[in-house]
């Protein structure tokens, strides 16, 4: 699925940023770029894109009044230096709300939240051909679609992540909490400090530890109970 995206930005380091950010996406294209939203607003008068990342404070006509001009707004994603603006934006229906500077692993998970809801907004006629996904950076220039229902573990090394698939592992730079918070919160569970796992990939439960895939792990004292309930419940 290609995808288009439009940036609306007056400053031109920040469309910078996000262009390259963009250039590392598979299947991402850039249709075009505004340092104003009235050109940005003619421009969507005969175009469609996806997605489009939205300075706030431009001259002549700011980005909350653009948001409001909109009849079908696709998805939109803020990109200010100022927070305050935030509470305003989410109230109009807004997919994120990036702060400058934008560091690359926020912007992935903003761009996940689009993938997120774009599959949730298909219909399908066969609903299982429906594989939710997220896209991780393996590498300087290489983005790796994982398939959610591959994932059997992420382990926390340190400064990075071992994801654990059904397919292969991958090491990438992010932390648990950030990496866990993407994932949907009824297939996966942390049991510990230093690992998520895949409720569905759980083979067994014994005291303080379950198995996955021939390996044991550790479930933290402090998750215990909510593991054990989880499970219990997903097994109903």
């Amino acid at each position: 699925m290609k995808l288009k995206f439009l940036i609306i930005d007056d400053e031109p380091l920040a469309v910078n940023v996000i262009k390259n950010y963009l250039q590392q996406i598979e299947n991402a294209e850039i249709v075009a770029t505004f340092n104003n939203a009235i050109d940005g607003l003619n421009f969507l008068n005969n175009n469609t894109v996806d997605v489009i990342f939205l300075d706030i404070n431009m001259p002549i006509l700011d980005g909350l009044n653009f948001i409001k001009s909109l009849k079908e707004p696709p998805l939109i994603i803020i990109t200010s230096a100022y927070t305050e603006y935030a509470s305003e934006s989410f109230n109009l229906d807004v997919l994120d709300y990036l702060v400058k500077p934008i560091e690359f692993p926020r912007f992935m998970k903003a761009l996940n939240k689009v993938y997120s809801r774009l599959e949730s907004n298909k219909v399908a006629v066969d609903t299982n051909k429906k594989r939710p996904f997220i896209f991780i950076k393996i590498d300087k220039k290489k983005m790796k679609k994982i398939f959610l229902d591959e994932i059997l573990v992420i382990e926390c090394l340190k400064d990075y992540l071992k994801i654990n698939t059904i397919n292969g592992k991958f090491l990438i730079h992010s932390t648990l909490s950030d990496f866990t918070d993407q994932l949907p919160s009824g297939e996966f569970i942390r049991i510990h400090r230093s690992y998520t796992i895949a409720i569905n990939k759980i083979d067994t439960v014994e005291g303080n530890s379950l198995e996955i895939d021939g390996m044991r792990y550790t479930i933290g004292r402090s998750y215990l109970e909510e593991v054990k309930e989880t499970i219990l419940n997903s097994s109903l």
